[in-house]
């Protein structure tokens, strides 16, 4: 007799995945809590997904597409570079745990591998070799990628101490730092009492970041046309 396939969609089950990752972050994702969200077996899955890899793989092929969909080319390539920079920011804060799944999966997706030549388009016109402007797109996306990874993994350390104390980590720093010598944490106290720390993951940080890549691109590029 042959197997009926069950009545639930491949964007149902995306979208029970998002839902999913947002409440209960990358680690504790399986296909079988999946499948008890969406009210059905586990085995039921594997009719659209052959394993929780090729999931992640889809996953991320759709973070992709949205980039693409949501980034408009203009300028220089600078201009270029940093306006994708800012764009994929903006897609992977909406979509939870979408940094750890990019890096997580290979290119073998028709938007990730778009979104892959759409980066390198960038750089094109520069008077890089090849392999330079492969490079460039690594750092720009690890940039971004930890960039947004840390914001993401500070927000559930603060939430998990204020869990587990009932009060922000801030007094017990200051505790700790005070009991350390000035040649041991004199400028790490001095820059925290001061809020400096408090820019880690706005946007003044990361502009200033992105502002060092392409600086550091713009020096090399000056270098080779001497």
């Amino acid at each position: 007799m042959k197997r009926q396939q069950p009545q639930i969609s491949e964007d149902k089950i995306l979208e029970a995945s998002w839902e999913l990752l947002g409440e209960e972050g990358i680690e504790k994702f399986s296909m079988r809590r999946l499948a008890d969200r969406l009210g059905i077996q586990a085995p039921s899955l594997y009719w659209y997904f052959k394993s929780k890899q090729d999931l992640y793989q889809r996953l991320a092929n759709h973070v992709s597409k949205i980039i693409l969909q949501e980034f408009h080319s203009e300028g220089d390539w600078k201009e270029q570079l940093a306006g994708l920079a800012v764009t994929i920011r903006s897609v992977l804060s909406r979509y939870p745990c979408s940094t750890q799944l990019m890096m997580m999966t290979l290119p073998h997706e028709p938007d990730i591998i778009r979104f892959t030549n759409r980066m390198l388009l960038c750089v094109e016109s520069t008077p890089l070799e090849q392999e330079q402007k492969m490079q460039v797109v690594i750092t720009l996306v690890n940039y971004v990628y930890y960039f947004v990874l840390d914001a993401y993994q500070h927000e559930r350390n603060v939430s998990a101490i204020i869990k587990d104390q009932g009060a922000p980590p801030g007094d017990g720093m200051i505790r700790l730092l005070d009991a350390m010598s000035e040649k041991e944490a004199g400028l790490f106290r001095r820059m925290f009492t001061n809020g400096l720390f408090n820019i880690m993951g706005t946007d003044v940080a990361f502009e200033f970041g992105l502002k060092l890549i392409l600086l550091g691109i713009e020096e090399v590029i000056k270098e080779q046309e001497k």
